[in-house]
């Protein structure tokens, strides 16, 4: 196994030095490895007000003091209105002014933006499976033979961690971009944007139309 390893590390390094000096276009490469939340309850949208209102009032802190102002939309959707209206109540949790009107206020704009890529996108949750080999000892080894990669795990819920840390199913294909800005009509004084993964079930929640449900107009040339 370690043989493989090794003959696999040196053919990539052979590779690596062959790699061609021009190309007409960059080289596309992977990112570094990130997580990214995926949203599967209405629990996990109070996590995300919660976390907009400690990032906003640390942003703000160097501003003076105001009462803050959120508009809500009255078509908004099932998830735009459940955070406006749980951002509205970690403010006043935490001993922040909200204002019914804008006037002299602070205000708090939220812009959620539905993205959908390609269908059947990888997900690499781990490098192997853990299998117990003595009590309270895992061993997790790798997938892949040509790799033989093996890592000891001396926690007896080593396997279950593996396990619940992922989210299951395939990478969903339907993304949320969360923006929050802070200002007043003429400038911005606080803005940050979080992504998250959102259950392709789920799209609706979201404002985020199915496929099936675009539809494109076409024109008719030379009928009678």
């Amino acid at each position: 196994m370690i043989a493989k390893a090794a003959t696999a590390i040196a053919l990539a390094a052979a590779l690596a030095g062959c790699a061609v000096p021009y190309s007409p276009a960059p080289i596309a490469t992977n990112f570094p490895s990130t997580t990214q939340p995926k949203l599967q309850a209405s629990s996990h949208w109070a996590v995300i007000a919660d976390d907009i209102e400690q990032r906003l009032v640390t942003d703000m802190k160097k501003q003076p003091l105001r009462p803050f102002y959120i508009a809500e939309e009255s078509s908004s959707t099932p998830f735009r209105k459940a955070i406006t209206n749980q951002l509205i109540t970690s403010l006043v949790k935490d001993g922040y002014v909200v204002s019914r009107t804008p006037a002299g206020a602070w205000n708090v704009e939220l812009d959620v933006q539905g993205v959908t890529f390609s269908p059947d996108r990888p997900q690499y949750r781990y490098s192997g499976a853990a299998t117990a080999i003595a009590n309270g000892v895992w061993v997790l080894s790798d997938i892949d033979p040509t790799v033989g990669a093996v890592a000891l795990a001396t926690a007896g819920d080593a396997y279950h961690w593996f396990h619940s840390v992922f989210a299951p199913g395939a990478t969903p294909k339907t993304e949320l971009i969360v923006t929050v800005s802070v200002g007043d009509q003429f400038r911005y004084l606080a803005r940050n944007t979080s992504a998250y993964y959102v259950a392709d079930t789920d799209r609706a929640l979201y404002g985020v139309k199915d496929d099936s449900q675009v539809s494109k107009n076409f024109k008719v040339v030379g009928g009678r």
